[in-house]
């Protein structure tokens, strides 16, 4: 069902009357802070990543109720706090959104989705209060893999990327030629700092052909855990230990759970 715009004002006014509500006469909710409230955004986001990943619709708009929560929730200790409310927030936003899209209200071309990333480095670079160099608009807490992608990201648009993507492969297997004579060394400082060139290389490999490695990788990692779930199922309904088995018995049934997809 599609809602008006009205409804859809409506539908948030409730919500922010309800917050309003839970804030004064709920102890939990009395309490909250930035603080106290911040491990459970990271984790509503989390979830919502899953969803998302699983193109699970009906939990998709679960997580994002919950994300919303959290802005609202936010916004409101901000508002008693006297720094900020939701108003601000998204005036804030509204004004940011027309001010990076100068192609949509403004005289900027843009043509494609590239040119206006290539765009956004520039405008970012301008703006009042905004990112001093290129790469300082990388959050520091962001995890390692997509770190190194949104660093290569923003590194390529202002130029600094390969002119063709088939050259990515001769630094790929230059790094893992490296790593290799690392580890025959024995060398663990450097191996480690190997290991890392190696995986900043094939990251760049998964950006230029336009695969995001934190999806590639949840990916794998959800398909391992169903085979070996499966291996450990098998496993238990023939009254055996996995200790017990052969790597060779485990690759039959691992081939078993390979052929049942």
């Amino acid at each position: 069902m599609r809602h008006t715009r009205e409804e859809k004002i409506e539908a948030l006014g409730k919500v922010m009357d309800t917050l309003d509500i839970l804030r004064v006469k709920c102890p939990w909710d009395r309490k909250q802070t930035f603080a106290s409230l911040r491990p459970n955004t990271i984790e509503e986001v989390y979830e919502l990543a899953e969803a998302l990943l699983n193109e699970d619709t009906a939990n998709i708009r679960k997580e994002l109720g919950d994300v919303l929560l959290h802005i609202l929730f936010y916004s409101k200790i901000g508002d008693e706090n006297g720094d900020f409310d939701i108003c601000d927030v998204a005036t804030a936003l509204n004004d940011k959104l027309i001010f990076r899209h100068p192609h949509v209200f403004g005289e900027i071309k843009a043509d494609n989705a590239h040119q206006v990333e290539q765009n956004w480095e520039q405008i970012k670079l301008k703006e009042k209060d905004g990112n001093r160099s290129v790469l300082s608009g990388v959050p520091s807490t962001l995890p390692s893999l997509i770190k190194a992608y949104r660093i290569q990201e923003k590194a390529a648009n202002v130029g600094f990327d390969w002119e063709e993507r088939e050259q990515v492969w001769a630094k790929f297997q230059e790094e893992a030629s490296e790593f290799r004579a690392e580890a025959e060394n024995g060398d663990r400082l450097k191996m480690k700092q190997e290991m890392g060139d190696l995986l900043f290389s094939l990251v760049n490999v998964a950006r230029l052909y336009g695969i995001h490695p934190d999806e590639a990788l949840e990916l794998t990692n959800n398909k391992f855990i169903r085979r070996f779930s499966y291996v450990e199922t098998r496993a238990k309904e023939s009254g055996r230990n996995l200790k017990d088995m052969s790597l060779g018995e485990m690759d039959d049934i691992w081939n078993e759970a390979k052929e049942s997809e």
